[in-house]
């Protein structure tokens, strides 16, 4: 089928919200005369499926809704495929549509399909994960120590139920908190001992629905951003979390930020994170691919 619009759509993202996401998407390209072909997956095995068959009809573009883990699932298939994508997000925390100035919420999804006929190319970054097993992609931020724990924490606890479950986790692991022995390589540079509570590698500024771990991230510099946090007591790292929002804690005394093309992290029982996802354990490298990926944008864009 020449010319249509192939929809990728993660109906359980955001707790449901990704149905109805796709409804006023699919009405949207509709409205504008799309010929479109509508691909929903039931589960993460379902949706990489569809999207290799997706991506295999060459469409003129591939509208992905759901949220940053949504289209990071699929990644591995989208990514060499030369085909633009327009994401319509339907997450809990859709940073990557906040780094790139799309409409991030979800009551915006009929404008942000809209984008797959109407936007504008943008070439942005790829970041990469290898660790224990094959090669994963992200695009946010990859987090390993405190962060990574809660992530993990929060996923094998099976009550309560949303958001609560998040705070649960996050107190779980304030009660066991303790400085993680890092070793960290840049670049060319040999491994250093770095002691401290997380590291963060980011393509992008933010993680968690706008936590700023990365302020000074670019998304199409070819470069990642490195955040290194020191050793901190729970009240310390408690106040630290609402100058995360605004991209302060950079001025902390404990906090140093590096560029780089290349980071190795390891520590024991190492695991990381990415988009919202278990990307990996052990001792990890994190690269990147520039300009790996095509995103329509609006022409207008301006990124938080």
């Amino acid at each position: 089928m020449a010319e249509h619009i192939a929809v990728l759509v993660n109906p359980t993202a955001g707790r449901g919200r990704g149905a109805a996401a796709a409804d006023a998407a699919l009405g949207r390209l509709r409205e504008l005369g799309a010929d479109v072909l509508t691909f929903a997956g039931a589960s993460v095995d379902d949706t990489r499926r569809l999207a290799a068959e997706a991506v295999a009809g060459r469409p003129r573009a591939l509208v992905v809704v759901g949220g940053d883990g949504t289209l990071s699932s699929v990644l591995d298939i989208v990514v060499d495929a030369g085909i633009a994508i327009a994401l319509v997000p339907a997450g809990t925390g859709n940073d990557l549509a906040r780094a790139l100035g799309l409409p991030h919420e979800t009551s915006d999804a009929a404008d942000a399909a809209e984008l797959a006929v109407r936007g504008r190319a943008r070439r942005i970054d790829v970041g990469v994960v290898e660790s224990n097993g094959p090669a994963r992609h992200f695009l946010t931020v990859a987090a390993l120590g405190f962060d990574a724990r809660v992530s993990e924490r929060t996923n094998t606890l099976r009550w309560p139920r949303g958001r609560a479950r998040y705070y649960l986790a996050l107190l779980v692991e304030l009660a066991r908190l303790r400085a993680a022995p890092f070793v960290i390589g840049v670049d060319g540079d040999a491994p250093k001992h770095m002691p401290g509570t997380l590291v963060a590698v980011g393509v992008t500024a933010s993680y968690g629905g706008g936590m700023r771990m990365c302020p000074a991230a670019d998304p199409s510099d070819g470069r990642l951003d490195m955040t290194h946090i020191g050793p901190l007591g729970r009240i310390k790292l408690i106040r630290l979390f609402p100058m995360l929002l605004a991209g302060r804690h950079v001025e902390r005394a404990e906090v140093t930020t590096r560029r780089a093309t290349v980071v190795r992290v390891d520590a024991p029982d190492l695991i990381v994170y990415g988009d919202g996802e278990r990307l990996g354990h052990g001792p990890t490298t994190i690269s990147v691919r520039p300009s790996a990926l095509t995103v329509l944008v609006p022409h207008s864009a301006v990124p938080e």
